[in-house]
């Protein structure tokens, strides 16, 4: 088991920031919903709060990236959050709402479909091309 958990601990490290990243995003998201903002706006306003808190947290917890160029890995990080957050997931809210309904309900299930696929998409580009050994050398 302990060999397990060395061998995946930046995954998990990566799922504990993710989870605390979820809940602040989906927190915000329909907390601002509920106030009567517009779902797609109320995502991106939410998903910007919850990038801020994510960059650090993968930087300092996930990745221990203490070194490097801190410039480069902020625009990389943005790059490939702001696809997953701003492109992948409404298209993925809409396209799900669209062939549902504009439920709550419907809405729940698309954002966390759509919370699947980005985070999926972020690990993969975090740890190949954002965080990566060669630029903290």
């Amino acid at each position: 088991m302990e060999n397990i958990r060395k061998k995946h601990a930046k995954k998990i490290r990566f799922a504990l920031v993710g989870g605390t990243n979820t809940a602040i995003d989906f927190g915000i998201l329909f907390g601002l919903t509920w106030l009567g903002l517009d779902k797609i706006v109320a995502n991106y306003i939410s998903t910007g709060i919850a990038l801020i808190f994510s960059f650090f947290a993968n930087k300092t917890f996930t990745f221990k990236a203490k070194s490097g160029n801190a410039k480069r890995q902020f625009v990389s990080f943005l790059v490939v959050t702001l696809i997953g957050l701003w492109i992948i997931q409404p298209g993925i809210i809409w396209l799900y709402t669209s062939l549902t309904d504009d439920s709550p309900v419907s809405l729940l299930i698309a954002k966390l479909i759509a919370t699947v696929a980005s985070l999926v998409w972020n690990y993969l580009l975090y740890s190949r091309f954002v965080f990566t050994h060669k630029q903290e050398a």
